[in-house]
């Protein structure tokens, strides 16, 4: 299954060719699309990470797997600077029209172009699943975070509840697939999320690899009864 542009999906091995070739396909209605299959929860998601980053005005702030740019544009409420960074360049350019005022740049999650210790905030929405190496982006943003210097991993996760979590999955198996047909410009590449969402560790599991990658004082909580969950860690 190693398929690419539009009407298409990456494989779950993720190579990054494939991951942002797909993401290329969906960018013109990608923003719009995520808000109709969270039913506007998105948004919700994105200020709730933006609350956990703690931001003071002035502060440096990278947005990775920004995409349009949606995510970095709410980061940028709090008065500091926010950067966004993301691999898809069709997704940049999405982003560049409809919001030229936020800086947005062409970069690789496994090899960020930017020093050590430049931001005092690392932070990455609902992408961090499409990175190849998991252990090894996560070592990256450590990187170019300043000691004592702060991560938010925002991203779809594992409903706590047992019955939730069936009609959860019911949803994402039986009635996502059908809405994405009607409101995304590439309704494949949403069966590709689906199958890296049920593949994605759970809450406990996350917090593990990001402890493993040299994070300190990892913490997580659920968002929406675990359909998504935060992740919040120090840099060592």
């Amino acid at each position: 299954m190693s398929r690419t542009p539009q009407g298409q999906r990456a494989s779950l091995d993720k190579q990054p060719h494939e991951v942002a070739a797909m993401f290329d396909g969906v960018a013109a209605r990608y923003d719009l699309t995520n808000t109709v299959m969270t039913a506007g929860r998105d948004r919700a998601w994105r200020r709730a990470t933006r609350e956990a980053l703690g931001l003071r005005p002035g502060e440096r702030v990278l947005d990775v797997g920004a995409g349009t740019g949606v995510s970095t544009e709410e980061l940028s409420r709090s008065g500091a600077y926010a950067v966004g960074a993301d691999l898809s360049l069709g997704m940049l350019q999405a982003g560049r029209r409809t919001r030229p005022y936020v800086p947005l740049l062409a970069g690789d999650a496994l090899r960020l172009p930017f020093p050590d210790a430049t931001f005092d905030a690392v932070t990455i929405s609902f992408a961090l699943r499409n990175v190849v190496d998991t252990r090894a982006a996560l070592r990256e943003f450590a990187r170019v975070t300043r000691p004592g210097g702060r991560l938010v991993i925002c991203e779809l996760s594992h409903p706590a509840n047992p019955f939730f979590r069936t009609a959860y999955l019911s949803y994402l198996m039986r009635w996502l697939p059908a809405a994405a047909r009607v409101v995304s410009s590439n309704p494949d590449a949403y069966v590709y999320l689906i199958e890296s969402i049920r593949a994605w560790p759970d809450q406990a599991a996350l917090a593990a690899l990001i402890e493993e990658a040299g994070w300190g004082r990892v913490a997580w909580r659920n968002l929406t009864g675990g359909l998504a969950a935060l992740h919040r860690a120090i840099r060592d």
